[in-house]
């Protein structure tokens, strides 16, 4: 089986360490460089110091495009679009984008949500990998979509970790602040509710009902718990077998009726869903790690989709659990 060669830029913060933790023991993978503006020239564990005894890499200064089939940016929201404008990179190399800026699918880019569009990832030059919050709240919903069963509004109640937040500091990412803390961000107005809207019209193009997000921080690092409920007029039994149906050939997103937890997801590249009927409403409840099936794992997913490459390569990863 082939090796694919990966550059990553933007690779000192968090979405760029989850990255390199799996990339590094990916079977099919080789990292080229790992590019950082601000620490060029450092060790990577000097940044990201679990890693120490891992690799002896360095942060490059340059960007070697002849030396990769594939490269991630994992700059800030608003940078790629620049970026990509301002560097001549080969048609031949893929890119997986980790920003915002083309999840409209806008320049030649497809929205690397897998379980929705496996077959066009498969045939992609660029990916735009989803947001973490749209995510949770998607797969939540794919099913019911994909059905023409969403004909009422639809309600989110959702609450992220701190990582959630990126690695630059902010008022609110503080831990005197968010320790023993929760508090409301963006209500109604999340920038992801785009992209989930983009995600179900494409599913059910009659859905024009109200997408209802009330976006928690929590005072915990990382994982997403989103409680998101609609009209549903079969039974439970039904919602499960339709649920288990839709996600049967998806190898990372399993359907139960037992009581889930963060912990279950944290460190894995799974989404769980909970479902429960309450009177005419099914109430589903989404659990995804944030920093992996919420950016860097499902962009490894997506690689491995992009090159023929068995799925879950490089992500059989373990649960924290305790």
């Amino acid at each position: 089986m082939q090796t694919v060669s990966a550059g990553i830029v933007g690779g000192a913060g968090y979405t760029g360490g989850e990255l390199l933790r799996i990339l590094l023991h990916h079977p099919h993978v080789q990292l080229a460089w790992i590019h950082s503006q601000s620490q060029a020239g450092k060790p990577v564990y000097s940044i990201h110091k679990d890693l120490f005894g891992e690799t002896d890499l360095t942060f490059a200064a340059e960007y070697t495009w002849t030396s990769v089939d594939v490269v991630f940016l994992c700059s800030g929201h608003g940078e790629s679009a620049q970026f990509l404008a301002n560097q001549a990179i080969p048609a031949s190399v893929k890119i997986i984008d980790l920003s915002t800026d083309f999840r409209d699918q806008s320049a030649g880019f497809v929205y690397g949500l897998p379980e929705w569009q496996r077959e066009r990832i498969q045939t992609a030059q660029r990916i735009a990998n989803p947001g973490c919050f749209a995510t949770s709240i998607e797969l939540a919903l794919l099913p019911l979509a994909a059905s023409g069963k969403l004909t009422t509004d639809v309600h989110v109640s959702a609450v992220t970790g701190s990582t959630g937040a990126g690695q630059s500091l902010s008022a609110t990412s503080h831990f005197s602040w968010r320790n023993n803390n929760i508090s409301i961000y963006k209500a109604f107005t999340h920038q992801h509710l785009t992209e989930i809207r983009q995600a179900l019209v494409g599913l059910q193009s009659t859905f024009t009902q109200g997408i209802h997000f009330i976006p928690y921080r929590g005072n915990y690092t990382r994982g997403i718990l989103a409680n998101v409920y609609t009209s549903f007029g079969g039974s439970l039994e039904e919602a499960v077998t339709l649920y288990r149906d839709f996600y049967a050939v998806h190898p990372f997103t399993h359907v139960t009726t037992d009581d889930i937890d963060l912990k279950q997801v944290v460190n894995t590249n799974k989404c769980l869903i909970q479902l429960q009927k309450h009177g005419d409403q099914l109430l589903m409840t989404s659990a995804i790690d944030n920093l992996l099936k919420g950016a860097s794992g499902q962009a490894v997913q997506n690689l491995n989709l992009m090159f023929g490459l068995p799925e879950m390569a490089g992500l059989h990863l373990k649960p924290t659990g305790f």
